[in-house]
């Protein structure tokens, strides 16, 4: 699974099969009068199966489900060639800067009349996470896709390296002065690193690293990464930052540009103390039974609880053929269908929240109590940031980014540089606005 969830990765997404097909296209009539969804996942092999088994209990007998085999490493080449040759399928899974971008192109059907309550029971937007929900809408009120997973961050920590280092393991409400002790007492007893957070020393960096700000009741790196007016690096955002730089120049945190490909399982081999990154490496960690004790804690705060929230989901071409019949499969895709495939592989929670207690009670029966209460804390933090700018001109943004973020973290340019990157992406806002 990536933390960078419009890229292809082990996350669960609902998905079906009642039948395979090899190439894509939208519902239409077979031969009899019932109509064929067809839909497309980025999962592996295996986690197809588990849905492929879970879809058996969808019947209707007007629809066939027909899955398309995607190599899940290769997601992103299909989709871009399926959207230019017109021939998505009806239900395809997609990140929340895909549903956006393509709604806003008219790529998408417009869910917002189905998800208002008329006509689809208790599928509706009321239904889901707020903020999942909130984050899927284009700020014309339209809904392209809708949310099926959410992602939660935390900090994943090697109970024994804690004890063996006389630290207390992290709780929630522990700060990010206690993180950055922690990892310096955790790299001078021998760690390479105390600390691996690609999440604030690559391109998404500036917007994790912005918690710091939030939780202290400074301003957020952007006001928005759907409608953003203008990025900030107030003097919380720089001091957070700078105790960033700090931790890297003392060896306690990996620097950028560091090999992220083998963490998990490096930190499940004990040689990674503390792992900031998110609640899906629980799934693969009941089955590769890591050596090591270990525990899930929420990111730090300063003051209040802040954190990260980003959402995968399911979305379909505005000229699927039969939207009512999609709808039917989509909504069951998003409810039904994750009570039956979590309890075997509860990789994250459901944005749909009728569906959450099959994700919470399979973390209980597996004993991963601290990955269950993070998970909860992260859904009722009160100040929360997304990952990325999901515009049409976040790969402006994004270059900005990389030509001035490692070199402050590594000192190479000086935290004043912060104003001008800053000062540079607002250009580009006010260029596209």
């Amino acid at each position: 699974m990536k933390r960078t969830l419009h890229t292809a990765g082990a996350l669960l997404a609902a998905g079906g099969l009642l039948a395979t097909s090899a190439c894509g296209g939208s519902s239409g009539n077979e031969s009899g009068g019932k109509t064929t969804v067809t839909v497309m996942t980025w999962e592996s092999n295996a986690t197809n199966q588990l849905i492929d088994k879970a879809l058996a209990g969808f019947q209707d007998p007007d629809i066939t489900v027909k899955r398309i085999d995607t190599p899940n490493g290769n997601y992103g080449d299909k989709l871009a060639s399926l959207t230019q040759a017109k021939k998505l399928p009806d239900l395809f899974w997609c990140g929340n800067d895909t549903e956006l971008q393509y709604t806003g192109q008219g790529l998408l059907t417009d869910w917002s009349d189905k998800l208002s309550g008329s006509g689809s029971g208790d599928f509706t937007t009321s239904s889901f996470v707020p903020t999942a929900m909130k984050n899927w809408k284009t700020a014309d009120g339209k809904i392209g896709g809708v949310p099926s997973l959410m992602n939660t961050y935390g900090i994943w920590y090697d109970i024994d390296a804690f004890k063996a280092a006389g630290i207390p393991v992290p709780t929630a409400g522990w700060t990010w002065d206690e993180m950055y002790a922690a990892a310096d007492k955790l790299h001078k007893k021998g760690a390479k690193y105390g600390l691996v957070a690609d999440a604030m020393t690559a391109l998404d960096g500036p917007f994790s690293a912005s918690l710091y700000s939030l939780s202290a009741g400074g301003a957020p790196f952007a006001d928005s990464v759907h409608q953003p007016t203008e990025v900030t690096a107030d003097a919380t955002y720089t001091e957070g930052v700078g105790k960033l730089v700090a931790g890297i120049k003392s060896g306690a945190v990996a620097p950028p540009g560091y090999d992220i490909s083998s963490q998990q399982s490096l930190f499940a081999a004990g040689e990674i103390p503390m792992l900031w990154s998110g609640q899906w490496l629980a799934a693969g960690f009941l089955t590769d039974k890591p050596k090591i004790k270990y525990g899930f804690a929420p990111l730090p705060q300063v003051d209040k609880a802040a954190t990260l929230y980003d959402a995968v989901g399911i979305c379909t071409p505005s000229y699927t053929k039969n939207a009512d019949a999609t709808f039917k499969v989509l909504s069951y895709l998003d409810s039904t269908v994750w009570t039956k495939v979590l309890p075997d592989s509860p990789v994250a929670v459901p944005a749909y929240t009728a569906a959450q207690d099959a994700y919470f009670d399979a973390l209980d029966k597996a004993g991963l109590t601290t990955v269950a209460s993070t998970v909860k804390a992260d859904l009722d933090a009160p100040l929360t940031m997304g990952v990325r700018f999901t515009t049409q001109w976040a790969s402006q943004s994004n270059d900005l980014i990389t030509a001035y973020w490692p070199d402050i973290l590594q000192g190479k340019k000086p935290l004043s540089d912060l104003q001008t990157m800053t000062d540079k992406i607002n250009d580009v806002i006010k260029s596209n606005g």
